[in-house]
């Protein structure tokens, strides 16, 4: 896929990132993303909502739980892609 996105940081800079995935887990769609400037960055696991336009953005996830079944459920995805 390696489609890329620009997001806006906590500072409002924009940063380039690299979609490495998207995939959904309970009816909840995640996006897996890393800086197009640092490959060897952690892998960033979002949330893909619809604002109130229709549009798509992407969240953070606040839930620890949430986060930790999303990011295990990306780390088996790569899992069987490597099979």
């Amino acid at each position: 896929m390696n489609n890329k996105i620009i997001l806006l940081d906590e500072m409002g800079k924009e940063q380039e990132f690299i979609i490495l995935a998207t995939f959904g887990l309970d009816d909840v769609d995640y996006a897996a993303l890393i800086p197009s400037d640092d490959m060897e960055s952690l892998t960033y696991i979002l949330r893909m909502e619809i604002d109130e336009n229709g549009d798509s953005i992407l969240m953070g996830i606040d839930d620890e739980e949430e986060l930790k079944e999303a990011i295990e459920a990306y780390e088996e995805i790569q899992k069987e892609k490597l099979q």
